[in-house]
């Protein structure tokens, strides 16, 4: 797709993790947080986990984890989220890891998003519990919206790099074949490909939402944020914004969006194919 998956891809999504675990910990309130970049191996990408936050020891740190093998690779091996809510008797995954994920830490639900950049899973995003609650959709989706800024900066890191610009046309293209495909597994995993290659062609970058009018690229994350349920006190700490400064963009983009109120704005947004 004419991003470069070495160089600077690969050291901006490894720039990107402190922050993201930060970002994760916040938006969800999931006290356990932990990542990794992949890195190219003979059975595949393999994960190699190098950030920890509210571990009780190090035993996760530079755990090496290939395609297929435990949450972890299995999100690689499929390039799409999962979540677990009973670790140890989970039936869709592998049990390598169980002596340090179940033993050391004592972890019993855990959540796992990749960061795709080019359809390549560049490095996996984790959240966890040990209290044996199950982890809802609002932290899936908060999680995703973190692996989904650090994809845009991975992508337009590769673009900078020379990389031949996307087309409208190609995009469209994308999408004839989506909704030509039967298996919903590569659907989904193409459908994401595509939203994240849209973001990075200036042509197709803010939809026109009505009468012609577009996005700007911080009313989409601000609607982005809000669709996870933020508030718009955890929006602000999370673009380092004002809370003034995201009323305002709420605001506006209510307005471009003919909304009443910010649920109606999300879920307008989604119709018009901005979120």
């Amino acid at each position: 797709m004419g991003v470069s998956l070495d160089g600077s891809v690969g050291a901006v999504v490894e720039r990107a993790l402190p922050e993201a675990l930060h970002s994760v910990h916040r938006l969800t309130g999931l006290p356990v947080v932990f990542a990794g970049p992949t890195h190219a191996a003979a059975t595949g990408r393999q994960l190699e986990i190098t950030r920890l936050s509210g571990t009780l020891g190090t035993s996760l740190k530079g755990l090496r984890v290939p395609s297929g093998l435990g949450l972890g690779g299995t999100v690689i091996r499929d390039a799409r989220p999962y979540r677990v809510d009973d670790y140890a008797r989970a039936d869709r995954i592998t049990h390598d890891y169980d002596d340090v994920v179940v033993g050391d830490e004592r972890l019993t639900s855990i959540c796992a998003v990749p960061v795709l950049v080019g359809g390549v899973v560049r490095a996996v995003l984790y959240g966890a519990v040990r209290d044996g609650q199950p982890i809802g959709d609002r932290a899936m989706r908060a999680t995703g919206v973190v692996a989904a800024r650090i994809e845009r900066e991975a992508e337009r890191s590769g673009h900078h790099e020379g990389a031949r610009p996307l087309t409208p046309a190609a995009i469209d293209e994308l999408a004839g074949i989506i909704r030509r495909t039967r298996d919903e597994a590569l659907r989904h995993r193409l459908e994401h490909l595509r939203r994240e290659l849209s973001a990075t062609c200036p042509q197709v970058r803010a939809p026109a939402v009505r009468d012609g009018r577009r996005l700007s690229a911080r009313e989409g994350e601000v609607l982005r944020l809000v669709a996870v349920g933020a508030s718009n006190l955890e929006i602000a700490a999370e673009l380092r914004l004002s809370p003034e400064t995201v009323k305002a963009y709420l605001r506006s983009a209510m307005r471009k969006l003919d909304a009443p109120n910010r649920t109606a704005a999300v879920h307008a947004a989604r119709l018009f194919g901005v979120l």
